[in-house]
């Protein structure tokens, strides 16, 4: 690897443009396999909720590696964190919400291939949305009351790891339960290409972001530089997962738009900020406690209108993509 980027070197400017595009070529492999997965019958809440978070949020994992490993703040890891919930929660579901009304009671814009899902188990998705929300307002309260004293230390970083081990040990139930109902049809052995090129696909993201990351921290002046990473890193990360929303918005699979974009907030909060307080004690920022209360905020508005209503209109979308418009504004120093 380090061949590579010593060959990258010498490409001057073209370089960067050489590295998105690798990471562009490892995500297309990672959500290809992941329609794959969908088509062999996966329920979509599951999907979205245990096997695309750690396709499209594997970046963030390799992120964390690599501060970890070449010693950057732990604070771009909380500021990587936000701004990927903040996206996934506005401007990612609202723009589905927008083009194609997100109904988890029937009704969407844009009819799917797969055959016209029963009363029981539009239930049973909108029943797992409301979880995965409930599970990214938990972990953010976790994450909020262990930063009161201005740090998150080995020990609260090992309890995030834990939470989102049983959070994801409890959809791993689900599988296989459901692998039992469809007589082994979930499991088969082209699962074994499906996990080769899910490899592939996360060592060219490891490469990209791997270069990216030092390229940044090695500039000192302007946008793309160590001063905005966790903001660039956020936005980077973010793109797989604006993919999926787009995606599965125009397939109408509401549930799996909401529970791929809650499901990748997960991988921030708890797992990516659990596994670097457990190596290194983590300052947290001066934006830590409004970052908290707008993921919250967040969630429960989304709570809200699935519970409520079972779909989020299209003015609300209006108003998340405005809203993040306001956060970047506000929130870019």
């Amino acid at each position: 690897m380090e061949g590579v980027a010593a060959q990258a070197g010498t490409w001057g400017v073209v370089a960067p443009w050489v590295y998105l595009g690798l990471f562009a070529l490892g995500s297309f492999l990672l959500l290809w396999r992941l329609e794959a997965l969908s088509a062999r019958g996966f329920e979509g809440t599951v999907l979205g909720a245990l096997v695309m978070p750690y396709c499209s949020g594997l970046g963030n994992l390799i992120f964390v590696f690599v501060l970890l490993r070449e010693g950057g703040p732990g604070g771009e890891v909380l500021t990587n964190a936000f701004v990927n919930n903040m996206t996934n929660l506005t401007l990612l579901v609202g723009l589905p919400a927008i083009f194609w009304n997100l109904s988890l009671a029937g009704g969407g814009a844009v009819a799917d291939s797969r055959e016209e899902p029963s009363a029981a188990q539009r239930q049973r998705e909108r029943q797992g949305v409301l979880l995965t929300l409930l599970a990214a307002l938990a972990f953010t309260l976790v994450l909020w009351m262990q930063g009161r004293d201005g740090w998150i230390r080995a020990g609260e970083g090992a309890w995030l790891v834990a939470l989102f081990l049983v959070w994801q040990g409890w959809h791993v139930v689900e599988v296989l339960q459901e692998n039992r109902r469809q007589e082994g049809r979930l499991l088969g052995w082209i699962l074994l290409f499906d996990l080769a090129a899910l490899a592939l696909g996360a060592w060219l993201s490891y490469v990209s972001i791997q270069w990216l990351v030092d390229w940044v921290l090695q500039r000192a002046e302007g946008l793309f530089s160590a001063r905005y990473l966790g903001w660039l890193s956020g936005w980077l990360l973010v793109t797989p997962n604006a993919v999926l929303a787009l995606y599965y918005g125009f397939r109408g699979r509401p549930e799996v738009v909401y529970s791929s974009q809650v499901g990748d907030g997960h991988i921030c909060i708890p797992l990516c900020v659990g596994l670097y307080a457990c190596v290194r004690p983590l300052e947290v920022p001066a934006f830590f406690t409004p970052a908290m209360a707008a993921i919250c905020g967040a969630a429960l508005l989304h709570l809200g209108f699935v519970y409520g209503l079972g779909r989020l209109p299209r003015w609300m979308g209006w108003i998340l993509v405005a809203a993040y418009g306001l956060f970047v504004q506000q929130g870019l120093p």
